[in-house]
């Protein structure tokens, strides 16, 4: 009785790395897209803020933000969240 080894991904023309890339890649492009649509948002809200003679943005609104972030993905959730907050308002 032969046995042959089985066959490799290449072999069969699916990668399996390739295919978990082009995940990954989707993903990113679901990040940027709604990364810019929270950026728009944001500056939104500060514009309407200020032009209703507030601050452009809420201190204790950010805290819960960090809060959402760092209670989902931990300590770098909170720097991913605070990057978002930094992308819709700009540096402080």
């Amino acid at each position: 009785m032969s046995t042959s080894p089985a066959p490799t991904p290449a072999a069969e023309g699916t990668d399996p790395i390739d295919a978990l890339r082009s995940e990954i890649d989707a993903c990113d492009a679901q990040i940027i897209e709604l990364v810019q649509r929270r950026v728009a948002i944001s500056q939104q809200i500060g514009a309407l803020r200020t032009a209703a003679g507030g601050m452009r943005l809420s201190l204790s609104r950010e805290q819960r933000v960090l809060s959402r972030f760092r209670a989902a993905l931990g300590p770098d959730g909170a720097a991913l969240g605070m990057m978002l907050l930094r992308q819709g308002r700009g540096r402080l």
